[in-house]
């Protein structure tokens, strides 16, 4: 993929609500403005890299883009879950994501333990690729260093 790595930086507004609280995996989103401003063929799918809150502690992640289709979304959205126990929600701060990997295409499911199952093997999976030295070196990058503006695409 042509775009990877790819930084973007946004606020952290409210979703769903499925989540934390119908998958157990909670999720950061950003708003549609990031979602929108996305290269147009950037894949939909799941993908790996990292994250940061505010000026806060670099996290492995992985991001969802698309439509989620065991949910059938009419509108593309980015949910991103931060490998990382947070002691409180953080609506509002400043979400910094860096995108190294692509995992696998969107699908649909079957169950709702299905999907769960599936998202619990991509977070296996994006734990063993970060920590190959060429992700992992990306965790230091300077872009979770700068000032935080409102919304950034690119880098």
């Amino acid at each position: 993929m042509r775009h990877l790595p790819y930084f973007c930086r946004g606020e952290v507004v409210r979703g769903f609500g499925r989540g934390a609280k119908e998958l157990g995996i909670p999720t950061a989103n950003f708003p549609e403005q990031v979602v929108d401003n996305l290269p147009a063929d950037l894949s939909s799918g799941i993908y790996y890299g990292w994250a940061s809150v505010g000026s806060g502690d670099v996290h492995r992640m992985m991001v969802s883009i698309g439509w989620n289709p065991y949910y059938k979304n009419t509108k593309k959205s980015m949910e991103t879950h931060i490998m990382h126990t947070f002691k409180e929600d953080f609506y509002g701060e400043i979400l910094n994501v860096a995108i190294v990997g692509y995992l696998r295409p969107e699908r649909n499911f079957d169950s709702l333990e299905s999907l769960i199952s599936a998202i619990h093997s991509d977070i296996e999976e994006a734990k063993k690729r970060l920590d190959l030295p060429e992700h992992l070196k990306l965790k230091e990058d300077s872009f979770f260093q700068v000032p935080k503006s409102k919304i950034m695409n690119g880098h």
